[in-house]
């Protein structure tokens, strides 16, 4: 083996440690935790209409979900999930829910994105609203 060889076989080892412990260490902090995961689904009510403010909303961050009330009487509910870094949003106000991690914003009415830097709204969760019991389906 050449001393050129050697050095070149050194370097990739170092450096392929390295970028594997790089790569390790950049998953670990990934920003949420498991805030990705599935949570699981509960059988009742998560909460009742008169708990969700009108033009806001709450987050449940146990189910890793909101719930908004973008106008009177109209419900919604999205994964709590930024769709920037995984992390769970931290409030809803202004008509917007809010990632604390990096400044997203989201609209309470749809989970468009309205301010970056995610580039993809929050998906929407199925619900149901049946005598003021608000229900994940």
């Amino acid at each position: 083996m050449t001393e050129s060889t050697t050095d070149t076989t050194r370097r990739a080892v170092i450096f392929g440690a390295g970028g594997a412990g790089l790569a390790a260490a950049l998953a670990a902090c990934g920003g949420g935790g498991d805030a990705g995961a599935p949570a699981a689904k509960p059988t009742g009510p998560i909460a009742q209409t008169s708990d969700i403010p009108e033009g806001g909303g709450k987050i449940f961050e146990d189910l890793k979900v909101v719930v908004t009330q973008p106008v009177k009487g109209e419900f919604k509910a999205f994964s709590a999930v930024c769709t920037h870094q995984s992390c769970l949003v931290g409030t809803v106000s202004n008509g917007t829910i809010n990632c604390h991690c990096h400044g997203s914003k989201f609209d309470v009415a749809d989970g468009s994105v309205k301010d970056g830097p995610a580039g993809a709204p929050l998906p929407e969760q199925k619900i149901s609203v049946t005598d003021g019991g608000i229900t994940l389906a």
